[in-house]
């Protein structure tokens, strides 16, 4: 499940539970219909886990899309996600960076 919440330039994506390829279509229509660079707060904190579909949609998009955002900031507290972050920053052009922290990330994508 994901929730999206918009403020300004900013939107923070909040997952619960499963991360499914349904709730990726979310932040796909979020970024598809933003007439600006949004800045993204993903916060992957209650993830429980994400399906294989969800893995492969987000390479695919961070390729296509890489420069349609200004800032990423993803709150993780496992090193597994972190891992997988620093990996789209290979394939996207977008400023990432992994947050334990929500104030920080926060602060960060408004600098």
């Amino acid at each position: 499940m994901i929730t999206i919440e918009q403020k300004g330039n900013t939107a923070i994506a909040t997952v619960l539970g499963e991360f499914a390829l349904a709730d990726f279509a979310e932040v796909e229509n979020l970024v598809a219909g933003a007439s600006t660079h949004l800045n993204l707060l993903v916060d992957l904190r209650n993830m429980a886990d994400f399906t294989v579909d969800v893995a492969w949609e987000e390479i695919k998009f961070s390729k296509a899309h890489g420069h349609d955002f200004g800032k990423i900031a993803v709150l993780t507290s496992s090193q597994w996600v972190a891992w997988s972050a620093w990996l789209t920053r290979v394939i996207s052009h977008a400023e990432l960076d992994v947050f334990e922290d929500q104030a920080e990330a926060e602060a960060w994508l408004a600098e």
